[in-house]
């Protein structure tokens, strides 16, 4: 992908925007030592001469994704080759096939249960079922959120 930005705009806004640390401290359980920081920048991770690796920089609700990349000059346009990618890999399986999980197992408790009112298959599985579609819902708009910041910010075509 293009970006309008030329080598040197490019690398002043990767140091403008980015908050310097690894990118694996942001999405593990340590992220709650970054709240203290004081700084707000929209990125979170690592940049060098060539690549990058970040994430976006919430205080409270972390995303899974990083965006991982490549830049370069050819013919004088800067090229960046860059890649969304879920990390670790076994939460965004967690997130979406927990619930599903939940679904089955409340359901078997419920059946196997004599004294179970009709009531509760209805609250339990309506509950279940939203948990489903919003957990599905919520990685996408997490993978959405941080790809439009990336190209907003180093506005890339």
């Amino acid at each position: 992908m293009k970006s309008n930005l030329n080598l040197l705009e490019f690398r002043s806004r990767l140091k403008e925007s980015i908050q310097i640390g690894s990118p694996k401290l942001k999405l593990g359980p340590f992220a709650v030592f970054t709240i203290f920081d004081g700084k707000s920048k929209p990125f979170y991770g690592l940049f060098d001469d060539k690549d990058f690796r970040l994430t976006i920089n919430y205080r409270v609700t972390p995303t899974s994704f990083i965006v991982k990349g490549k830049y370069k000059v050819v013919n004088n346009i800067l090229h960046v080759n860059y890649e969304i990618e879920p990390h670790p890999k076994f939460i965004l399986v967690w997130v979406k096939y927990f619930p599903i999980f939940c679904f089955i197992l409340m359901n078997s408790l419920l059946i196997s249960s004599k004294n179970a009112p009709q009531e509760a298959f209805i609250v339990v599985n309506v509950f279940l079922v939203f948990m489903i579609f919003y957990s599905r819902w919520d990685i996408k708009r997490k993978r959405k959120n941080i790809e439009q910041k990336f190209i907003e910010i180093f506005e890339i075509e």
